[in-house]
């Protein structure tokens, strides 16, 4: 992975706290990765915590930097080969299955033209869900690679199926579409 670029989607979920540790293990592995959080996302893991791990400022707002002339969300998604989002929230599998971009990392969603892995996370009544499976399957079809969600505890006290895939596994299948294509440069 060493000097691939990378993009970190994180959406608010409880898991955001393991996709710390999945940016940690890409950033040892040599790859430069940003990080873009939604607003929800903040309210459990703060900013400071992936500035650390990346060395990078973390994006979070389509007009808030004047580092990116033509807006983050073009010059972002041109610089990286690979977006993963982790967690999925069911929100942004909704918006992203139906094309809607009304933050950062949904409109980056829309303009990056490269790999898209999504490790979707939630409740496992949510999860179930026709509506969720539904744009699970659009994305698919539209060419996003979903880590599906694991069985086991959840933080709603249920046990079921919605759990975010260990960041090894999504370390694992990051590493593996990279394999597959050749760096963007």
């Amino acid at each position: 992975m060493q000097g691939r670029e990378l993009l970190i989607g994180v959406t608010g979920g409880i898991a955001a706290y393991k996709t710390a540790a999945l940016v940690s293990q890409l950033v040892q592995a040599g790859a430069q990765v940003t990080v873009v959080m939604t607003q929800a996302a903040e309210q459990f893991v703060g900013r400071a915590t992936f500035e650390a791990l990346t060395g990078r400022a973390v994006c979070r707002e389509v007009f808030d930097n004047e580092s990116f002339p033509l807006g983050p969300h073009i010059e972002l998604a041109q610089r990286a080969e690979l977006l993963c989002v982790a967690p999925a929230t069911a929100n942004f599998l909704a918006k992203a299955a139906a094309g809607l971009a009304d933050d950062l990392l949904s409109t980056l969603y829309l303009s990056h033209t490269g790999s898209v892995l999504l490790a979707p996370a939630m409740n496992t009544e949510m999860w179930a869900k026709p509506a969720v499976q539904r744009n699970v399957a659009q994305l698919q079809q539209d060419g996003a690679e979903i880590i599906p969600p694991e069985e086991g505890w959840l933080s709603c006290r249920q046990v079921g199926s919605g759990r975010m895939a260990a960041p090894e596994k999504i370390f694992e299948a990051i590493r593996q579409r990279l394999t597959n294509t050749k760096a963007k440069r």
